[in-house]
C-alpha cells in the first residue's frame, strides 16, 4: 500500500514540470476534448463554460495600440485549476498530517544554563529547526514540496513526529491517486471516454460520445446513426 502511493506521490512530482508547461499552451495538442473542438462546436459548442472563460481572458489580454512592450502569453484555465486544485489538496494533507503527529520544537536553552549546556542545547534547538523533514507551517508550499514531504511519511523516513496511523495512510493514498487522476485528466494521459452534454445532439437526434487520450487522437461517434468525427472531420457512418 505505502509503495504504491509513493509512487503515484513520484509521479505527480515528474509530471508537474510539464503541466507547468502546459499552463501557457491552451491551445495544444490533440488531446481529449480538445482536438475535436472546431467541429463539435457546429453543434453549439459542448465546452461553453469555458469558452466562455477564455474569451473572457483573451480580451483582459488585449493590448491598446498605444501600449508597449510584449503582452502576456494566454493560460489554460482547465490547466490552472488543475494545478491549484492540486496544490491546495496535497498542501492541507501535509498540514493536517504534522498538526497531529509533528512534535513541537526544541526550545532553545535557558539563560541560567551553564555556557557549554546552554550551547549544546541551543545547537540542537536550531538544527531541530532546520530539518528538512519538518513540515513548516507557512501559508504556502509548492505541489511538488508537499508531494515529496508526504512520500517521505508514507515511506517511514525519519522525521520529528509519529508513523501515520492506518487512517492516515488511507487518506494520503485518496489524495495522492486523486491528484494524479486530475492531472492525467488535463495533460490527457488517461483514456477516457464520455458523452457530450450539448444542446443539440447530431442530425439525427442521436447523442453523441467522444472519447481519446492515453495516446490515442480524440474521436466522436453518435449512438445513434454510428458517424464519426476525427481530426479530419466527419466520416460517414
Amino acid at each position: 500500500m505505502n509503495t504504491t502511493t509513493a509512487v503515484t506521490l513520484r509521479t505527480i512530482v515528474s509530471l508537474w514540470p510539464t503541466l507547468a508547461d502546459a499552463l501557457e499552451v491552451p491551445t495544444a495538442g490533440a488531446g481529449f476534448g480538445l482536438g475535436l473542438r472546431g467541429y463539435l462546436q457546429a453543434l453549439d459548442a459542448h465546452d461553453a463554460a469555458e469558452q466562455q472563460a477564455l474569451r473572457t481572458l483573451d480580451r483582459a489580454a488585449e493590448r491598446s495600440p498605444e501600449q508597449i512592450g510584449a503582452s502576456a502569453a494566454p493560460l489554460s484555465l482547465r490547466i490552472a485549476d488543475t494545478m491549484r486544485t492540486v496544490e491546495l489538496a496535497l498542501h492541507h494533507t501535509a498540514t493536517q498530517i504534522a498538526a497531529t503527529n509533528q512534535r513541537n520544537l526544541i526550545t532553545p536553552a535557558p539563560r541560567d544554563w551553564g555556557p557549554d549546556d546552554r550551547a549544546r542545547r541551543n545547537k540542537i534547538a536550531r538544527d531541530d529547526a532546520a530539518d528538512p523533514q519538518r513540515w513548516h507551517h507557512t501559508p504556502h508550499h509548492t505541489a511538488t514540496h508537499s508531494a515529496l514531504w508526504l512520500c517521505a511519511r508514507v515511506q517511514g523516513a525519519r522525521w520529528p513526529g509519529t508513523p501515520l496511523t492506518t487512517g492516515q495512510h488511507a487518506t494520503v493514498r485518496s489524495v495522492a491517486a486523486g491528484a494524479l487522476a486530475r492531472i492525467e485528466a488535463a495533460l490527457d494521459l488517461a483514456y477516457v471516454r464520455r458523452e457530450l452534454a450539448i444542446e443539440r445532439p447530431c442530425q439525427c437526434g442521436g447523442r453523441i460520445e467522444v472519447y481519446g487520450g492515453g495516446g490515442t487522437a480524440p474521436v466522436a461517434q453518435c449512438g445513434g446513426c454510428g458517424a464519426f468525427w476525427t481530426e479530419a472531420g466527419v466520416i460517414a457512418a
